[in-house]
């Protein structure tokens, strides 16, 4: 499975890490049933799915109130992306 994954462009052109390295990996790791391997891989792994679930049923249900819902998930996958991105990159700059 490993070998159909598309490679990260940023890391191979700037040898840096991207906000997204991880995800593919991450979500095999979930298909897997390896749950908290791939939160350790990729943090924002769940959030996504659970933004990704509410995006498809929101196309069958309208859901009152339902822009709030995405925007919130959207600015809390944000946050966690952010976040594990710069807690990733001071180990590696230490």
């Amino acid at each position: 499975m490993e070998e159909f994954m598309l490679p990260c462009l940023n890391k191979q052109l700037f040898g840096l890490d991207c906000l997204g390295c991880g995800a593919q990996r991450a979500l095999v790791m979930v298909f897997r049933g390896e749950f908290v391997a791939a939160l350790k891989m990729f943090p924002a792994i769940y959030t996504i799915l659970l933004l990704l679930g509410f995006l498809i049923s929101n196309l069958f249900l309208k859901f009152k109130g339902d822009w709030y819902v995405k925007a919130g998930l959207i600015i809390v996958n944000a946050l966690i992306i952010i976040g594990a991105y710069f807690y990733k990159m001071s180990f590696l700059i230490n």
